[in-house]
């Protein structure tokens, strides 16, 4: 509907719309969150716990209604597997552009339990968004290069100790842990570099997953398993408000987490590690093959 607002004035439009949807919904969330600080009952948490949530797919909500009002863009859902509001799901999506985050919580807000993503220790001083994230628990983690893990090799551990600590909280509740198993998103260059045998996808890091599923043991039931395809090509964040994105392919499928995955200790068992890394890479040769048939 308001697509056919001339760009120069739809843009300022949308900034103004989604910093004031941003600042209200925020300050709501942080004073709910001091509040939950401030007031150490657990029945009382648990509901102040609900309500931040709620503010948080209220603020994802307006963010897609915009996405379907501001713009002509069709997401194109295929699969379509049932979706419980209480699961308990680890997501796993290839990762194609600065979209794909607000793509993904248009096809999933209240069909799932609220996304949490790992989140680069860093981004906690992103203005107003690292205390929202900080509020909903999103976990913080420390990123550690193989040259310095080579150094120091203790820090793996304290990876996994951050993860399990950050993961206790979700626990007994609904979640979904939101993973992009590529790490970066696909560029043409970043796929020649690794030498990527997946024609469309990056090389998959089996360690974020490993250590999301140790940390949360038998609290999470069930893989839901998105591959994302936009037909012309890779968008930005500018390109999806100026109405540059016509569509997106969103594929999903439910998987059952295999126990053999399950059980091992992903840091110390090498034989471990290759099935965990072996099961990962059969799970894009299919998404490779889902990219492939779906409209260019």
């Amino acid at each position: 509907m308001f697509a056919r607002i001339p760009l120069p004035l739809r843009l300022p439009l949308i900034v103004v719309l989604i910093g004031a949807n941003t600042l209200v919904r925020v300050s709501l969330l942080l004073l709910l969150s001091v509040l939950k600080w401030g007031l150490p009952v657990p029945a009382l948490q648990s509901r102040l716990d609900r309500w931040i949530v709620a503010l948080a797919e209220a603020w994802i909500g307006f963010n897609s209604w915009m996405i379907g009002h501001f713009s002509t863009l069709r997401i194109h859902r295929q699969g379509e597997p049932a979706l419980d509001p209480q699961g308990h799901y680890l997501v796993l999506s290839n990762h194609q552009s600065w979209t794909d985050i607000p793509i993904l919580q248009a096809a999933f807000n209240r069909r799932i339990p609220f996304m949490r993503f790992f989140l680069k220790r860093e981004l906690i001083w992103v203005p107003l968004l690292g205390l929202a994230w900080w509020a909903l628990d999103f976990p913080f983690m420390a990123r550690h290069t193989k040259s310095q893990l080579a150094k120091r090799p203790e820090l793996a551990g304290r990876d996994i100790a951050a993860t399990r600590k950050a993961c206790e909280k979700f626990l007994g509740k609904p979640v979904s842990i939101m993973i992009f198993p590529e790490g970066t998103r696909f560029t043409a260059g970043k796929h020649a570099q690794q030498r990527s045998p997946f024609a469309g996808l990056l090389k998959p890091k089996s360690g974020g997953m490993a250590y999301a599923l140790d940390a949360m043991g038998r609290g999470l039931h069930a893989i839901i398993d998105v591959t994302l395809h936009y037909p012309n090509g890779k968008p930005s964040i500018y390109d999806l408000f100026a109405d540059r994105i016509k569509d997106v392919h969103v594929h999903v499928r439910v998987l059952e987490i295999p126990e053999a995955i399950r059980a091992g200790d992903y840091q110390n068992d090498r034989a471990f590690r290759a099935e965990f890394q072996g099961w990962l890479n059969g799970l894009w040769q299919d998404k490779q093959a889902r990219l492939q048939a779906l409209p260019a």
